[in-house]
């Protein structure tokens, strides 16, 4: 197989995407390891490679001596014909062995929009799509990640979900594979072992019905399997695994540097934002943790560039004495800081000085919504004069360049609101040619990026309705005609794929006769404006005979019972629900760190939680 694939890779485009063989990759004698993991990312090499938590994972796995984890990316359309037109099967890049020689198939789930990806990346490996059509011979099909919060419309698919952070349950997942294979692996009989592992959900294990209605009446455990199963979380990061190399690719990627994280979590308290509540409670890790594997990375990968990666990075606690630490070594170097994740009011004039040392490039704020009674309502915790006086100080510093991200469709959003949003970007226009101080002979630009609002599973959100995809252009439109300047730049997601996003997020278990549907009908790399088809997507539904709208458009109420209730992540259905109501009395809660708002999150003992307490 593996000389056939070496004349295939010259028919290719990109032809790396497939090789492996990088700097840093893994490889090791498969006949002296006792679990082989295939780490599959449902898209491209570049999007993948990009990824942290495949990064962490990739390594964790492979410090234990007899487990062996390889790399797998969904191939781009060229290289998938060949691999049909030969016969050959999916495989990993390490070995270049088919996917059917693992023990373990595991996907990553970051965007709903993948999720046809995973049954084509299945059906090339030779596999059937159904768990249940899968028997002790072939691998076990896994999935974590952030959309695994709401397994359901994968259940019929998948063996094993791991919810929440997976460095250490994957590790005993396969150790419990390992004793089970010594022993003589019976499938079922691992699956119900696994079951009582803290963070393994086994969705072969309960039985969903519904209501006439269409809503869900119950789901319940069988075989002794819990009733709810909570998220796993790693509570003290500066003990925690952490790669000291980083696989260098041989080809561009999307975020192509090194990556250190600095914290997880986020103490906001965003209403929209699933991330927020999913990762809660925040755990920072020490200054000195963040140096050294800083400074590791960089020295083990060659990279010129590590970003300090997080949800909000300027709410890291220690950030200025973090920054002075970096930037001693980093400047020598000719290394490059890159801080994403910026709040406009953690953008202070002394980190405006510290940036100044650093590449300059066009800084990114999320005001999220135009107005502040939205911004209020959706707990953004941010004012319009925090807002200028941000872009003021930045004007001030010498950046010219400016973008923004806007949501739009929010809950209780109204036409002023949408207005609002050109009126902001106007006002930052003005604070530039009010600047005495600014560049001679430079134009300010702003570049405002506005997506649809998806309302998710596990925020106060998740009881919402969705615009319709009229709705949101008619917004559009409003927004379009609002701007008067050629200084501001405007751009959108495509309503079309919010909508199904939406319907995906929080779906149950009769999608996955809808998502099996669309990959029978060529359905592939949905997440590329390229191979999406909207109308396709709807002829599906209509086959299959399930309304979208149900899932999106409709609002819930308090006591329906949502498809993920059975999922425990911390946060209270409770805590939520006032959050719900609070934003449509536009009144604000206080970040973490300022009040305890009790969200529920203190039962896993740690964190911002513990230090509070």
């Amino acid at each position: 197989m593996a000389l056939m694939l070496e004349e295939l890779f010259e028919k290719v485009q990109k032809p790396a995407r497939y090789t492996g063989g990088e700097l840093n990759s893994i490889t090791k004698d498969k006949e002296k390891v006792s679990v082989r993991f295939a780490f599959c990312f449902p898209d491209l090499y570049e999007v993948g490679m990009s990824h942290l938590g495949m990064k962490i994972l990739y390594g964790a796995t492979n410090a234990v001596e007899d487990f062996w984890c390889e790399r797998v990316f969904a191939p781009d359309t060229d290289m998938e014909t060949l691999l049909r037109e030969n016969n050959l099967p999916l495989f990993a890049l390490e070995s270049r062995d088919p996917l059917r020689c693992f023990d373990f198939i595991g996907f990553t789930l970051q965007y709903e929009m993948c999720y046809t990806t995973i049954l084509n990346m299945l059906d090339l490996a030779g596999l059937p799509l159904h768990a249940a059509e899968r028997g002790d011979d072939m691998p076990l099909v896994i999935a974590g990640g952030p959309c695994a919060s709401n397994p359901e419309p994968l259940a019929d698919f998948f063996d094993i979900f791991i919810l929440g952070e997976g460095e250490e349950v994957n590790l005993e997942l396969m150790s419990l594979y390992r004793e089970h294979k010594k022993k003589g692996y019976n499938k079922a009989a691992f699956l119900r072992e696994a079951a009582q592992i803290e963070g393994i959900y086994v969705p072969s294990l309960y039985e969903v019905t519904y209501n006439e209605d269409g809503t869900l009446a119950a789901v319940t455990p069988k075989e002794d399997a819990p009733a709810t199963i909570r998220k796993r979380i790693i509570r003290d990061l500066d003990t925690a695994y952490y790669p000291d190399s980083f696989v260098v690719p041989f080809i561009d990627i999307v975020h192509d540097r090194a990556m250190s994280e600095i914290f997880r979590g986020c103490i906001r308290g965003c209403r929209f934002c699933q991330a927020g509540f999913l990762y809660r409670p925040v755990r920072e890790k020490s200054v000195d943790t963040i140096d050294r594997q800083s400074r590791c990375l960089c020295e083990t990968s060659g990279y010129e560039e590590f970003s300090l990666s997080s949800l909000s990075t300027s709410d890291y606690t220690h950030l200025e004495e973090l920054l002075t630490r970096l930037l001693s070594w980093a400047e020598d170097k000719h290394t490059n800081i890159s801080l994403p994740s910026l709040r406009v009011d953690g953008f202070s004039e002394e980190l405006a000085n510290r940036l100044n040392v650093l590449r300059r490039s066009g800084l990114t704020f999320a005001p999220e919504a135009g107005t502040q009674r939205l911004r209020d309502a959706i707990n953004k915790n941010l004012s319009e004069t925090e807002i200028l006086d941000t872009a003021r100080k930045a004007f001030a510093g010498g950046w010219t360049s400016v973008k923004l991200y806007f949501m739009m469709g929010l809950p209780t959003e109204t036409p002023d609101d949408v207005v609002g949003i050109a009126e902001l970007g106007q006002k930052i226009v003005n604070c530039y040619y009010h600047n005495p101080d600014k560049p001679k002979g430079k134009a300010v630009s702003v570049s405002v990026s506005v997506s649809c609002f998806v309302p998710k599973p596990f925020t106060p959100f998740q009881w919402e309705p969705q615009d319709s995809i009229e709705q949101l252009r008619e917004k559009q439109k409003l927004l379009r005609d609002s701007v008067t300047t050629r200084k501001i730049s405007l751009s959108w997601h495509d309503a079309e794929t919010s909508y199904l996003e939406a319907v995906l997020a929080r779906g149950d278990r009769r999608l996955g006769a809808v998502l099996e549907s669309a990959f029978r009908h060529g359905f592939n790399l949905d997440a590329w404006s390229e191979h999406f088809d909207f109308e396709k997507w709807i002829e599906v539904f209509k086959e299959v005979g399930l309304d979208p709208d149900f899932y999106a458009c409709r609002r819930r109420e308090k006591d329906e019972i949502l498809p993920w209730e059975h999922i425990d992540i911390g946060v209270t259905k409770e805590f939520l629900w006032a959050e719900n109501q609070k934003a449509h009395q536009s009144v604000t809660t206080p970040n973490c760190r300022q009040e305890c708002s009790h969200c529920g999150a203190s039962c896993f003992k740690g964190g911002v939680c513990r230090e509070r307490r």
